[in-house]
């Protein structure tokens, strides 16, 4: 089985230096494949390096760039779908985490479900992992996240098909397939970890590039997951995640069908030990 995985990333070094050593560890470097969105972009310190594809920045609002980056990255992981058996597309702050009571790691539920594929995309349960400010002080980078950070809202925004088995066309921000239905995989979780630490989500709104591009409104939506994490009693994990793999396999927005829905309340889980230390 070949794997590629494939991410695109602006000043966002503290991210892409995680998602190097965790997806490196997964599939080897070679296997790695990263846009470097500008040519001011600093070269990743990774030894061996990954594939690096540097591209002109050309500033545009937030949508019309979302609208651009999910192009580019379908026709990259398109060509790669001739010599790879799995493309996996995903933002830089994003990580693919099976289930340890089910999978030893992600390369063996991939292996399971290609040899009984009959989708042409996966996706993970999305978790919106943020630092409950109460309870846990800042990152520590030279130790795992995961531990660090006990605590996720279940949020459909991560929910992605991020994983491809057949070309496909991600809209905007990776969120669905066109043309396409979604399929949640079972005991596999996407780990949102853009919201990991206060003071480094405070500096990234204050990036001039993201405020130039009209990101202030949705970066501060975004740290709301500082308030619902403090703010909701977490529920059972196994529990609250099956029952919201239901609710988001059930229902869609109607403005589109193809994409999860869960209505209510804000969902917010204690990530299980068996979790911790795998990013």
């Amino acid at each position: 089985m070949k794997v590629a995985v494939l991410t695109s990333v602006r000043n966002d070094s503290v991210f892409l230096d995680l998602w190097l050593r965790y997806y490196g560890r997964l599939f080897g470097p070679e296997c790695l494949y990263v846009v470097l969105d500008g040519f001011d972009q600093p070269l990743p310190d990774a030894v061996p390096a990954p594939n690096l594809l540097r591209v002109p920045f050309v500033p545009a609002e937030r949508s019309v760039a979302d609208r651009r980056r999910a192009r580019l990255i379908s026709d990259i992981a398109r060509g790669l779908h001739r010599l790879y058996d799995v493309v996996i597309a995903l933002d830089v702050d994003e990580f693919l985490v099976p289930d340890p009571d089910h999978y030893t790691d992600l390369s063996a539920l991939l292996a399971r479900t290609l040899a009984e594929r009959n989708v042409s995309s996966l996706s993970g349960l999305g978790l919106d992992v943020a630092q409950h400010t109460g309870e846990e002080g800042p990152i520590a980078l030279d130790r795992p996240i995961l531990g660090q950070r006990r605590f996720a809202h279940v949020s459909t925004r991560y929910t992605k098909p991020a994983i491809s088995f057949a070309p496909v066309t991600w809209g905007s921000g990776f969120h669905r397939v066109k043309r396409r239905n979604f399929h949640i995989q079972p005991h596999l979780y996407l780990f949102h970890l853009g919201m990991m630490d206060h003071a480094t989500a405070t500096a990234r709104s204050g990036d001039s590039d993201r405020i130039a591009g009209g990101w202030t409104n949705h970066l501060r939506r975004r740290q709301k997951a500082f308030d619902i994490v403090a703010g909701t009693p977490p529920g059972d994990f196994d529990e609250t995640t099956r029952t919201a793999r239901r609710v988001q396999t059930l229902l869609r927005p109607p403005y589109a069908w193809n994409k999860p829905l869960m209505p209510g309340a804000p969902r917010v889980v204690r990530i299980p030990e068996r979790f911790h230390g795998i990013v």
